[in-house]
């Protein structure tokens, strides 16, 4: 009769298995849940679900992470910090928004109004649901747009950057209209909204409507750009004055000096 295996046998078998299966978050939940479970009795099937639970629970917390690091996100500013009431913006399209079926529905979103009525925070919060909910987002600046068009154009790979940015569930382009907007970077925004058009979402923030982009862009890319676009677009306007602004003058940019 063989004999059976030790308690520290079995710690060892069971640690030299989850590394193998890759379980780390298994692993690390046995160290606890293996003796509680023996001192009250517990049922093996219960022992088996809660390991798997605390493995399943561990994956999905590591996969939202790297989605967050993966997105780009410049600030962490999320719904927690969003003041509803704050905003101009009705509480029934916040609360649509938020719902995020637009994304789902491969539609795209335009945040327009003057510097800092909170047009950023609300695609960044936005972004932020959406990777909690599942999905996958890429953020850029106008300006980190174009500079990937000009990095990639040395070995004529522009289109496969494009369409690695648009595995991305919502692609994010935050501030356009605040300066110039170069060659390279009018030309990677129409590349990425052509990709994107009828298949994937795409949000932009600025303080000029897109039907004013021929001021910034020229005018044919412009045209192309904002034709498809629009063709599925929300617009949200933002008014009022700048948080940031508001938040200074009643002295609440900084902490006093003592």
């Amino acid at each position: 009769m063989t004999d059976r295996p030790t308690s520290a046998q079995l710690h060892a078998e069971i640690e030299t298995l989850t590394r193998r299966l890759r379980m780390p978050y298994l692993r690390k939940a046995a160290a606890e849940v293996l003796p509680t479970a023996k001192a009250q009795r517990w049922d093996p099937a219960e022992v088996v679900r809660v390991l798997l639970v605390e493995e399943a629970q561990g994956r999905d917390a590591a996969t939202i992470a790297a989605r967050r690091r993966r997105a780009g996100f410049p600030a962490g500013k999320t719904f927690d910090t969003w003041r509803e009431t704050a905003s101009t913006i009705t509480p029934a399209t916040q609360q649509a928004l938020r719902g995020l079926e637009w994304i789902r529905r491969g539609e795209n979103l335009a945040v327009v109004g003057p510097s800092g009525t909170g047009k950023s925070h609300l695609l960044e919060a936005l972004g932020h649901a959406a990777i909690n909910d599942g999905l996958t987002v890429a953020w850029f600046t106008i300006e980190t747009l174009g500079q990937l068009v000009t990095r990639h154009r040395a070995d004529d790979s522009v289109t496969k950057a494009v369409k690695r940015i648009l595995k991305a569930d919502l692609v994010v382009i935050d501030d356009i209209g605040l300066l110039p907007v170069p060659t390279e970077a009018a030309e990677a925004l129409f590349r990425v909204i052509d990709a994107a058009y009828e298949r994937r979402s795409v949000a932009l923030s600025s303080n000029i409507h897109p039907g004013g982009f021929d001021q910034i862009l020229p005018a044919t890319i412009a045209t192309a750009a904002v034709d498809r676009f629009m063709h599925h677009a929300h617009i949200v306007l933002t008014e009022g004055d700048s948080y940031r602004f508001a938040q200074a003058r009643d002295g609440k940019g900084v902490t006093p000096l003592p």
